[in-house]
């Protein structure tokens, strides 16, 4: 029987329940062939011959193909109806052409929708294979090997920590760092708006803005201190005001057109929180289950029979007055006309969403928004009236507006309303009954309830002049009858993965196959991280864009890579030769590669360094030079780079300055730098920065002890104020507590990635308290591991025994129960109580003298009582000399001579390192 092959297992079952026992359906689990990852796959200087290999896992898959060639020689190319499957029937063809003999019928079919009418429609259309299209893919995979496997060693050489270079991924890298840019370089502008609670003689209340004062019309910045906004509140306080006029015009709203890839996969960010890679595996499953068409597409045109089956389901579900008189018709928007398939709609339109039965949420609410954004295509448009209501006073100095709108008849908004990325200031507000020349009279109290809110958050009060009162950024008059707000300008927002799909669209960057695989490696490669859904370049995404923008200008351009996709799409129409085009390319690209042959890493890390000067040293507080070290107060800061792949800021006064700090510090935090804090047994204990934050470090690197004992800084300690002591604590971590009652293994206290724990063998629980990790005893540890085990970490502590009532400092004493017997605790001080008394027996005086003594001995309450915190600091030398040692005889026996050579000299060690336990 013929085979047809298709690329996926879902998508060969689907078409073969609907050609029956008469046809052979095989996937081929993708491309069958690819260049190999190394240079040479791509030969610019033999015409660019492409050297092509079997992926080792597509043997089989092909194998099986050729073994259901043997019985017959028809073999139907059925993959997907763009230029990827147009090339993975390229490339399976090619594979093969050693199982096909002379005379075999080879055919290539295309389908739009996975449904039995288009597949039955499709088999009797077959055609050849489209060489145009498959060109397009091969000039577009020359070009990304080209790029990638050129760029990206010039990137490892020159710039250490980068990992790759793309032909389009970097330029959408360079949109994400030049938005950046823009908001650090962005200042904000303080304005004031001016609001009056009105109400009609029928005392219906309605709110109105003020939009002129003095006869002038305010536009946004003319009331730009709170001194302004204070007298534009008296002029409306003490006006009477009156309508001046009423103005209701009809508005209509047209449905949105039906969805193409890139605004499928914005609507899916919008709505659903849906990144672009998970949005297309959904809908690809979708496609494969036949319930929507491709979904790869720049095309918003839909078939006129699926035009239709729209309008009688929308006749059947919401009535004829949801129904246009006539069809809507989309014009196509495609900038590639091969790619201007149908748009991404339902197969069946009267599969509403509430009729389908999908296991995976994903594609259960993805289907629900095509169908509904594709039945609101065709539906009527919304009608409504908006009123402009201008109220003046007779004097002419005071003009305010109310502005509302009320729906008359919901047409598609019934079903489907499209989300937005910035609020565009609608307003939907509903007004009373006004009528031209009546009275509008200030609502006294109006404002108090937003008085009251602005005042409970705290910070400065607006200065209010007298008959006014002043909130944080709030003004109103003493009857509360009208209020001055203030504003300030925002910068632009981040992108979302949403809005960078739409700007890469706009400038032609990309296409709908590329989008999500662009989006998702720039992530992948560290770059760009993702924070509510807002993606912010990391450091290493500046570097590496800079780089690119200093040494390839060219090839990060909006414009040359829009005008690049052109030629590609103009190949694929058969317009271009694509080896001319890659030949035009590599000639002005090589000559690029070999303008940085002789750049050296410190030439690269000045010009970065200069470029991004204003990102790296902010201006400081007192006006001082941003690039002079606040440590030695005579180096300057410029950019370096660690063996190890990074960068970080640095003293140009190194090794006798070695002041280091990450290239971003914390929001509102001033990076701290080295600094020695004393000595411990003989070893110099420093406070250091890494590119993870602030450390302690014990001694300093060596042959011998090429890592030397370190510790990160908890969270919520402030580095700036650390001193030896709480810093020896740190290095002695994990503190040995003592065995356990019930087995005899040791139980130990420590700091790791998820916090402070206990650890018993191999189980750990957390506790609440860095500080507790010092002090924290026996009775106390095993109750927190007792109690993890019992409610899976999550139960609350045991009852006490009694209540003593409440200690001089202040909480309360308590008599607990443990495994050691009971003991006495305050706050974080566990003192077991001796063996002749018992816990009815216990005085308060008993309970206090215990405490006073458990926490005399307690190194993490020294922080709070100097005198008691010297014996306990000597008393843990001895346990942190033997630290010492074993490490620096652990480590030369890991014999790895190049992470010594790192180890010993970077600046900027990486904060996980042994110190950071994981917890299972």
């Amino acid at each position: 029987m013929p085979v047809v092959v298709v690329e996926s297992p879902a998508k060969a079952k689907t078409i073969e329940k609907y050609l029956g026992g008469d046809y052979r359906v095989l996937a081929s689990f993708g491309h069958v062939r690819d260049l190999p990852p190394k240079d040479g796959s791509v030969d610019p200087d033999q015409d660019f011959d492409m050297k092509w290999e079997v992926a080792a896992d597509s043997r089989k898959h092909l194998k099986a193909i050729k073994d259901a060639l043997k019985d017959d020689q028809t073999l139907i190319l059925a993959t997907d109806p763009d230029r990827e499957g147009e090339a993975i029937s390229w490339h399976l063809l090619a594979a093969l052409q050693t199982s096909l003999k002379k005379g075999a019928a080879v055919s290539r079919v295309t389908f739009n929708a996975i449904t039995k009418t288009a597949v039955t429609e499709a088999m009797a259309r077959p055609r050849q294979i489209d060489q145009p299209l498959v060109d397009a893919y091969l000039a577009r995979r020359a070009l990304d090997y080209l790029v990638g496997f050129k760029l990206s060693p010039v990137l490892w050489r020159k710039l250490p920590g980068a990992k790759s270079a793309g032909r389009v991924q970097s330029v959408c890298l360079r949109l994400i760092v030049d938005r950046e840019m823009e908001i650090e370089a962005f200042k904000a502008r303080e304005y004031w708006s001016v609001h009056a609670r009105l109400a009609t003689p029928g005392g219906e209340e309605y709110d109105a803005t003020l939009v002129s004062l003095a006869g002038k019309r305010l536009d946004r910045f003319d009331l730009a201190t709170a001194e302004q906004a204070a007298m534009a509140l008296s002029a409306v306080a003490s006006r009477d005001l009156k309508v001046a006029s009423v103005a209701a015009k009809p508005a209509s709203r047209n449905p949105w057109p039906p969805f193409m890839t890139s605004t499928l996969q914005q609507e899916a960010s919008r709505k659903m929180g849906m990144g672009a890679k998970a949005c297309m595996s959904a809908a690809q499953r979708l496609y494969e289950a036949g319930l929507i068409t491709y979904m790869r597409t720049d095309g918003i045109d839909m078939a006129p029979e699926a035009v239709m089956a729209a309008r009688d389901a929308i006749k059947a579900k919401f009535g004829e007055k949801y129904l246009p008189k006539s069809p809507r018709m989309y014009k196509n928007k495609a900038k590639n006309a091969q790619e201007a398939h149908e748009c991404i709609r339902p197969t069946d339109m009267m599969m509403s969403p509430d009729r389908l039965t999908l296991s995976a949420d994903d594609q259960r609410k993805l289907y629900d928004l095509i169908w509904k954004r594709t039945i609101a295509s065709q539906m009527e448009a919304a009608r409504m009236e908006r009123t402009t209501v201008e109220i003046a006073s007779p004097d002419a100095q005071v003009g305010l507006r109310a502005t509302g709108q009320v729906m008359l008849f919901d047409g598609f908004l019934r079903v489907y309303d499209q989300g937005r990325d910035d609020d565009d200031g609608e307003d939907s507000a509903r007004l009373p009954a006004i009528t031209e020349g009546e009275a509008a009279t200030l609502v006294a109290a109006a404002f108090d309830d937003e008085f009251a809110r602005a005042r409970d958050k705290g910070g400065d009060a607006t200065p209010a002049p007298q008959g006014q009162r002043g909130a944080p950024g709030l003004l109103v008059n003493d009857k509360a009858q009208a209020a001055a707000r203030q504003h300030f300008t925002q910068p632009p927002p981040r992108f979302t993965e949403a809005t960078l799909v739409k700007r890469m669209e706009e400038l032609g960057i990309g296409r709908p196959s590329t989008y999500a695989s662009i989006v998702t490696t720039i992530q992948d490669r560290d770059y760009v991280r993702k924070d509510k859904n807002r993606l912010i370049p990391e450091d290493k995404g500046r570097l590496v864009t800079t780089f690119l923008i200093k040494y390839f200008p060219r090839y990060v351009s909006h414009d040359f890579t829009a005008n690049l996709e052109n030629e590609l799409d103009e190949i694929s129409a058969g317009d271009l030769m694509w080896r001319e085009v890659l030949g035009r390319f590599w000639k002005d690209f090589s000559k690029a590669l070999e303008g940085t042959t002789e750049l050296r890493i410190t030439e690269v890390l000045e010009a970065i360094d200069e470029a991004l000067a204003p990102h790296l040293y902010p201006p400081r507080a007192d006006g001082g030079d941003p690039r002079i070290c606040p440590l030695c107060n005579a180096g300057r800061l410029n950019l370096k780079t660690a063996r190890s792949g990074g960068a970080f800021i640095g003293c140009t006064n190194y090794p006798d300055c070695r002041y280091t700090r990450p290239l971003s510090a914390p929001d509102g935090e001033e990076p701290v730098g080295d600094r020695v804090l004393g000595e411990d047994a003989g070893d110099q204990i420093s406070l250091k920065t890494g590119r993870f934050g602030p450390y302690v470090q014990r001694g300093e690197a060596s042959e011998e002890v090429p890592k030397p004992p370190r510790s990160s800084i908890p969270k919520g300690w402030d580095a700036g104020k650390l001193d030896l002591d709480q810093a020896v604590q740190l290095l002695a971590l994990p503190r040995p507590i003592g065995p356990h009652p019930e087995d005899g293994v040791l139980i130990k206290a420590g700091i790791g990635r998820f916090g402070p724990y206990v650890k018993h063998g191999a189980k750990y629980a957390n506790i609440a308290d860095v500080d507790e990790v010092f002090t924290i005893g026996m009775n106390r540890a095993v109750e927190v591991l007792a109690a993890k085990q019992i409610r899976g970490g999550r139960g609350a502590a045991a009852a006490p025994l009694r209540e003593m009532g409440e200690h001089p400092d202040g909480g309360p004493i308590q008599v607990m129960g443990g495994k050691y017997g009971p003991y006495v605790k305050w706050a974080k001080v566990n003192a077991t109580l001796p063996r002749d008394v018992t816990p009815e027996d216990l005085t308060v005086d008993q309970a206090l003298e215990l405490i006073a003594a458990k926490a005399a001995k307690s190194p993490g309450k020294s922080a709070k009582k100097p005198a008691a915190k010297k014996p306990a600091a000597a008393a843990k030398k001895p346990a942190t000399k033997k630290a010492a040692p074993k490490a620096a005889t652990k480590k030369p026996a890991a014999k790895k001579p190049a992470a010594k050579r790192a180890s010993a000299k970077a600046p900027a060690p990486d904060a996980s390192g042994d110190d950071l336990i994981d917890e299972s």
